[in-house]
């Protein structure tokens, strides 16, 4: 089984974020870097799958020349080699135009299964995966739980809302957009790290790929940083009382129940 997986490189999440002089993207210079914590579990299922069916699992990766030493992560956790589209300028690409650049990689691959994290930590459209089922032709399934491999088919498990769950049984080839928290990520050992050294990485660029850069159908006008205010709300009446309208709060407005 030839499983190929779609990583990004993504802004570590404790990195300070300011914005730059055009209010319209943040000051890079001030970032640390990670691999895109959805995609992460994406690569784990991937080789969980390798170690259980044996075949190949192949690296998938647009940025600009920084995004190297995500995927020699993904290498040294066990990838067998990797694709690196190398583009400056991914951020000015909008979700359909990312897509156009890894179906162009992908499509020579003819891969047997295409995972990819359910969303982008920074950019959180949502829209990457999809649009690349759609472009390649495949069947696809997202937020996907579980993975059961079948004769020329998968049966995943989907989360939905409130605690429930789908099973789909999908054929082969298809994509799937993994959830985070799948499984449990597993850390690059010393030999992984010297081994993925001599792993192949193949660079190709958006004209070897026949992909120009179209005018982007999403424009960013303005980021805004997220005001912090503190507040305090007291609850008077009977203790049972209050404590009802301090869960109400909690989990329709707080969000943390």
């Amino acid at each position: 089984m030839k499983i190929l997986v779609c990583i990004k490189q993504a802004p570590s999440r404790d990195a300070p974020l300011r914005l730059d002089s055009s209010g319209r993207s943040i000051q890079e210079s001030d970032l640390t870097y990670e691999i895109n914590e959805p995609d992460a579990y994406a690569l784990e299922e991937a080789l969980k799958l390798k170690e259980k069916h044996s075949g190949e699992v192949v690296v998938l990766s647009a940025g600009p020349a920084r995004a190297a030493q995500t995927i020699r992560e993904a290498l040294a956790k066990g990838a067998d080699r990797a694709i690196h589209i190398e583009e400056a300028e991914l951020a000015n690409r909008d979700p359909l135009s990312v897509a156009r650049l890894m179906a162009a990689a992908a499509a020579p691959e003819k891969p047997d299964l295409v995972l990819t994290g359910l969303q982008s930590d920074d950019l959180g459209y949502g829209q990457t995966g999809v649009i690349l089922a759609e472009l390649l032709a495949l069947p696809h399934a997202t937020i996907i739980m579980q993975v059961e491999v079948q004769p020329a088919a998968i049966r995943v498990k989907r989360e939905l809302e409130d605690g429930w769950f789908q099973y789909v049984v999908l054929p082969l080839p298809a994509l799937l957009t993994i959830q985070s928290g799948i499984n449990k990520l597993r850390y690059a050992t010393l030999m992984g790290i010297k081994k993925a050294k001599t792993k192949e990485i193949r660079r190709v660029t958006p004209a070897e790929l026949g992909v120009s850069a179209p005018e982007p159908g999403v424009r960013l006008e303005r980021l805004f940083l997220p005001e912090r205010t503190q507040r305090t709300q007291i609850f008077e009446g009977p203790p049972g009382e209050a404590a009802a309208r301090l869960v109400e709060k909690l989990r329709f407005e707080a969000r943390v129940l």
